[in-house]
């Protein structure tokens, strides 16, 4: 039996990354997979990037990337959908998981030496943080992940505590495969310098519940081939930005239309932008009309929410039951006491 999980942080407001990166295939999965599909908003990890966390908005960020991933189809009675906090066997499983994996496995990862590189002081709970992730994922024994190119690693290291713990422990958790959206591993911030991500902040980023004229306030200057200086100046499509968008909202024919055109000079840059702003409200304009509905309905999110974190507690409970009794903690197992003799 196929289990998916995947897990999205609630540190910025929703972006068309996400959305191209990993909501739209929770959606898919979810159809496929129905209740065997686990998504989380996982609030807890949130607080262990102080340069992105902000307790006085975390509340209402978690409730915008429930409200979003609502609004792009991902139904709370289909599959199981809930906040990370509000199953607390995650943060127990994470401190077991803990307890045997090395600290230079931890340091060797990517993600970390990046984001501690940017701190005076690095919390241990962003060296910690895969660990916890590991938990979130092999909680519900789950063996499908789908994620970013920039978590593979991550889920390497769940696969290797899966083992440790099943070595160590006795059977208990499969080790679960990163499943990855090739059309849309990495998505371009509107600078056009790097993927985009909510810690550049929201001049690179394309908001998913965005106004159209802010979005298009974005779109014109955006950068494309610099050799088409002029009008007049063929270009080279496969190195521009506003190509790569065109591929994620446009059809068929436009994309053949923009590629050819920006190759002989047929178009102009700005041209090429509005073709682009076409796909953008016809492919985000449902979204945010649904967004803007369950906005009016709040409690709509709130109660999906808690019918998903009901049913993950249901899931999570024996399994941490399973995983106290093979550690041998009071009360997991029947106790056997020496008689004196």
């Amino acid at each position: 039996m196929t289990r998916v999980f995947s897990g999205i942080q609630p540190t910025g407001e929703p972006h068309i990354g996400n959305y191209f990166g990993a909501m739209r295939n929770y959606v898919r999965l979810g159809e496929q997979y129905g209740q065997n599909a686990i998504y989380c908003i996982v609030d807890l990890h949130a607080p262990t990037n102080p340069l992105a966390y902000d307790k006085a908005t975390l509340a209402r960020l978690t409730f915008e990337m429930a409200l979003a991933n609502m609004a792009v189809g991902l139904d709370p009675q289909k599959v199981v959908f809930f906040v990370q906090s509000q199953v607390r066997e995650h943060a127990e499983l994470g401190w077991m998981f803990t307890l045997s994996t090395p600290v230079g496995e931890l340091e060797r990862m990517t993600q970390y030496k990046d984001k501690a590189g940017k701190l005076e002081s690095i919390p241990a709970g962003l060296l910690m943080y895969p660990v916890l992730q590991a938990a979130d994922i092999l909680l519900y024994k789950a063996d499908t992940v789908p994620v970013g190119e920039d978590q593979v690693q991550h889920i390497e290291l769940a696969r290797e505590i899966a083992r440790r713990f099943n070595h160590n422990y006795g059977d208990t958790f499969p080790e679960p495969k990163a499943v990855l959206e090739k059309a849309a591993l990495r998505v371009p911030g509107v600078d056009g310098n790097a993927k985009m991500s909510k810690s550049k902040g929201e001049s690179s980023t394309i908001g998913l519940l965005e106004p159209v004229e802010s979005i298009w306030a974005k779109i014109r200057p955006a950068p494309t081939d610099p050799a088409r200086v002029r009008r007049t100046d063929p270009g080279n499509p496969d190195i521009c930005l506003i190509f790569d968008y065109h591929k994620l909202f446009s059809d068929d024919a436009t994309i053949l239309e923009v590629n050819e055109g920006c190759r002989t000079a047929g178009i102009g840059c700005i041209d090429c932008k509005k073709r682009l702003m076409v796909g953008i409200e016809r492919e985000l304009t449902p979204i945010q009309a649904r967004a803007a509905d369950l906005r009016a309905h709040p409690d709509t999110v709130l109660e999906g929410l808690e019918y998903g974190a009901e049913r993950a507690r249901a899931i999570a409970a024996p399994v941490m039951d399973e995983v106290r009794s093979k550690m041998g903690f009071l009360g997991a197992a029947p106790l056997v006491l020496e008689q004196p003799s």
